[in-house]
């Protein structure tokens, strides 16, 4: 074993697991991701991360999004160092327009008994709950919205239904994947926005150029 590396747990310290999902685009993954993941885990004592990009998103069909197998493998290298992180590829691979609800019901057949935890930022929290199935959700998860610093809680988080949302605040978030992708484009630095080998990575396909 590498020194300074962990190794993964062989098993989770809790029965039944404590399963966080982390659902995004991650275009592309960015340290604000993974911080916010870590925080996560720490907070409510999670077994694991599951990172889960998404295939065709609902939310941005209108929109120029990056191909799912360069998002699927910058988000490999990005969550490589962690023992705790994991990356799915159920939505990717699952045909047709990514539901949450559909994330949720995949990940629950491959952990039956886990208790599970949808991780997600609070803007796409806040579209989640306008849409699909959102009274089969917390079924399956509890959501925990992740904001930026001086973020507004938005009504959609607030009504939801009682103890089916926590809003958890994450000073990294102030990364944005907009300004990464906008900033590449120009060719501009983004060391130190993104792990090492997603800048590599963004840089060795040419990933957000004009």
């Amino acid at each position: 074993m590498t020194p300074g590396i962990p190794a993964r747990p062989g098993r989770p310290k809790h029965d039944p697991p404590r399963i966080g999902i982390m659902g995004g685009t991650f275009d592309p993954i960015h340290n604000g991701h993974l911080v916010a993941a870590s925080e996560v885990a720490w907070v409510y004592d999670l077994d694991e991360v599951i990172f889960v990009p998404t295939g065709r998103p609902v939310f941005k069909l209108d929109k120029e999004v990056t191909n799912a197998e360069d998002r699927y493998l910058m988000t490999v290298i990005a969550t490589a160092p962690n023992p705790k992180f994991t990356v799915s590829r159920v939505d990717i691979d699952r045909p047709g327009i990514t539901y949450t609800i559909d994330t949720l019901r995949d990940i629950r057949a491959q952990y039956p008994s886990a208790e599970l935890f949808f991780i997600t930022g609070a803007d796409a929290v806040t579209e989640i709950l306008r849409w699909k199935d959102v009274d089969r959700m917390r079924d399956y998860a509890h959501f925990v919205a992740v904001t930026r610093p001086g973020y507004s809680d938005p009504g959609a988080i607030r009504h939801a239904p009682e103890g089916m949302v926590d809003a958890l605040e994450i000073p990294a978030l102030a990364i944005s994947s907009t300004d990464i992708r906008h900033r590449a484009s120009l060719s501009e630095p983004v060391w130190y926005l993104v792990p090492d080998g997603v800048v590599q990575y963004i840089a060795k396909h040419g990933l957000y150029r004009r």
